[in-house]
């Protein structure tokens, strides 16, 4: 029974994550942190999910590998940009400069 209610928890950080992602995307960072709250709220739900499974633990380090390995590549790209463009605008990415 307490599973279910994590799982609800964590299906409307899912959403509010993306409530989140939707409304503020004027910085790279803000679009960064809701993608990296998206990830964790799946694999909460994940989790929950796979209480029956005889590998939920190895699928469970798999999944918070990939997420941290994630979040550190979304933040070299987020200071590489800082670096190159002097802000984290969004508005001022532009594909031309490639």
């Amino acid at each position: 029974m307490s599973t279910f209610y994590l799982a609800f928890l964590s299906i409307l950080g899912v959403f509010m994550g993306l409530t989140t992602l939707s409304f503020q995307y004027k910085h790279l960072l803000s679009i960064l942190l809701s993608l990296e709250a998206i990830a964790m709220n799946l694999f909460i739900m994940l989790f929950c999910f796979s209480t029956n499974i005889t590998l939920s633990g190895q699928t469970s380090l798999i999944l918070i590998t990939l997420g941290a390995c994630e979040a550190s590549l979304g933040l070299a790209i987020l200071v590489a940009i800082i670096r190159s463009d002097g802000n984290d605008y969004v508005s001022s990415f532009s594909a031309q400069k490639c």
